[in-house]
């Protein structure tokens, strides 16, 4: 069983994603006292842990101080493989893609702290997709951007050649999207209800020219751990076709329908947001599959196809119909 951390638990090493941060910032002229304002740390300890929330709002600090659009980019080009252990050096000697994203996603909360991976193979497309693991909140945009840079940096490197990512983002196109170009490249979609790296899956298991074994085998040992909101995340879409009623769920983690309720809205959510959104993210992966709306409606437990679409409709903003139409229509664009 993975451990589950919440957003107050002080689980993100100082010296790991914080430290990186904050020599950053330091690097560009914020002094310590920017830096940490409203984190409640009186000083910067690398040898103490600290808790997801206060490395989020030391992150805010250092993008409102620098007031940069790229800020978020270069951040997350120093994030991974990083220097985190074990862990790092089985990243650094993955054997292929598939065996790097998949080290990502088992420990979520060690290397990417925030937000968690999680990565699916929709007939010759691999999609790696990012939801919250602790309640981001309003620096979920920057965090975004901070781990897919993250990730597309590290393949380039470890793969020894750029990969043709192609990036979806789950709000509406910026004014200005020229960072975004330049540390990601042109392959960028707004306004989809999903912040998601796609690739040809044929790129999943070519080899690396890094590959050790023993490095990745070494990490076997490591304890895998997510944020609370993942571990919330994964329950549902394990049992999404058993419609998971809020008290299945707190009884799944052991606690009473208040206690989740509680820990839920500490985290800025709450159930049925959490369940709108695996719903959501199961009729996205149909529909890419080609179902329509009977066959999605079944699958999430809807007795008729009307009522999934009023419900898909409020989920998302748009009805189905539509949906399919602009996932086939991305599809031909991607050729």
């Amino acid at each position: 069983m993975s451990a589950i951390h919440h957003a107050g638990d002080a689980c993100v090493p100082g010296r790991h994603q914080p430290a990186l941060a904050i020599d950053f910032a330091l690097g560009r002229d914020l002094n310590e006292r920017q830096i940490l304002g409203g984190t409640g740390l009186p000083e910067f300890d690398p040898a103490r842990a600290v808790t997801p929330r206060q490395y989020l709002q030391l992150l805010a600090n250092v993008s409102t101080g620098l007031h940069s659009a790229d800020t978020s980019f270069l951040l997350g080009q120093q994030m991974l493989p990083g220097h985190y252990g074990a862990l790092s050096h089985a990243l650094l000697h993955a054997a292929s893609l598939r065996e790097a994203l998949m080290l990502l996603v088992r420990h979520q909360m060690a290397l990417c702290p925030l937000l968690a991976p999680h990565l699916c193979e929709e007939g010759e497309i691999a999609v790696l997709y990012w939801t919250d693991s602790v309640g981001c909140g309003r620096q979920r945009g920057f965090v975004v951007e901070m781990v897919m840079a993250a990730v597309k940096d590290m393949c380039r490197w470890l793969a020894g050649e750029p990969l043709p990512w192609r990036f979806c983002f789950n709000r509406t196109q910026p004014r200005h999207t020229e960072q975004h170009e330049v540390h990601l490249g042109p392959a960028l979609r707004f306004d989809c209800h999903l912040d998601a790296m796609l690739i040809d899956a044929a790129w999943l298991d070519r080899p690396w020219p890094r590959a050790n074994a023993v490095a990745v085998r070494a990490c076997a040992g490591e304890t895998p751990a997510h944020g609370f909101l993942a571990a919330v995340y994964d329950h549902l879409l394990a049992h999404i076709r058993c419609a998971p009623t809020l008290e299945q769920t707190a009884t799944a983690f052991g606690v009473s329908p208040a206690t989740l309720k509680r820990h839920l809205a500490q985290h800025g959510s709450h159930f049925q947001a959490e369940l709108d959104q695996a719903r959501t993210h199961v009729a996205l992966r149909l529909f890419q599959r080609g179902c329509d709306n009977d066959a999605v409606a079944r699958h999430l437990g809807f007795h008729d196809a009307n009522n999934f679409r009023r419900s898909f409709k409020r989920w998302t903003g748009i009805t189905p119909m539509l949906l399919r139409e602009s996932l086939t229509a991305y599809r031909l664009q991607s050729r």
